[in-house]
């Protein structure tokens, strides 16, 4: 018996496949105002993002970040300011010297940062001219507009993979927040008294498991079932 393809039962977003949303309340962008200076006033953990966010009070205004690596309440940064070189302040690339680490690069200016944005990564400035050159994560080099705002550092959060989960019921909360299905046994690895599929010197299914070719879209999934042989006709003389 066939099933819906796993793209087509997380793009529905029911049961396993649902991301708690109400849990989620920033999208930890730049802010519209491209120029200021603030405070940090308190650092928080949002639900499927391994990165903690600061937020920053700008007077007029508050805005979450991605913490910078070493960030705590009370530390000063500043948005759009020229020459300050500092971790968490946040400034066009254009304006930064060769070489400065950064991350939360934006592609476009006004995007609201696209590039090096999860924890422990960083983007490196290697050259400027009509547009500025960036060493990314994978290696890849890009470039971007002069305009285009990052914040100076190294996403916070590093060393997590190194952390172990200790218990599975925690790496089950953890895949339910990024709405990912937990892992399963497959049932051909099962014995045969907990699942038909089980048992056996190999690993079978042990009873057909085709699907059939008039199958409707979402159980024609698998192998399909033989085509039946075409006998020739004898050609009349």
């Amino acid at each position: 018996m066939g099933k819906n393809l796993i793209n087509q039962r997380r793009g529905r977003g029911y049961g396993r496949y649902k991301s708690p949303r109400h849990l989620k309340f920033t999208d930890a962008k730049h802010p519209k105002v491209r120029r200021g200076s603030g405070v940090i006033v308190d650092i928080r953990h949002e639900a499927g993002r391994i990165a903690p966010l600061a937020k920053v009070d700008l007077g007029d205004t508050e805005f979450w970040m991605l913490a910078p690596d070493g960030a705590f309440v009370g530390q000063k940064v500043t948005v759009g300011a020229s020459g300050s070189v500092t971790a968490g302040n946040t400034a066009a690339v254009g304006q930064l010297p060769e070489g400065t680490i950064v991350y939360n690069v934006e592609l476009q200016p006004g995007d609201g940062g696209k590039l090096a944005r999860t924890a422990g990564n960083a983007a490196t400035i290697v050259s400027h001219g009509a547009k500025t050159v960036v060493l990314l994560p994978s290696g890849r080099f890009k470039e971007v507009d002069r305009r285009c705002l990052a914040t100076v550092g190294l996403v916070a959060g590093g060393g997590h993979k190194e952390k172990p989960f200790a218990k599975s019921g925690k790496k089950f909360h953890a895949y339910r927040s990024t709405s990912k299905a937990y892992f399963t046994v497959k049932g051909i690895a099962k014995n045969p008294v907990d699942h038909p599929h089980g048992g056996g010197g190999h690993p079978h299914v042990g009873t057909q498991s085709s699907v059939g070719r008039n199958a409707p879209p979402g159980r024609k999934v698998g192998r399909l079932a033989p085509k039946k042989k075409s006998r020739k006709k004898p050609r009349k003389v």
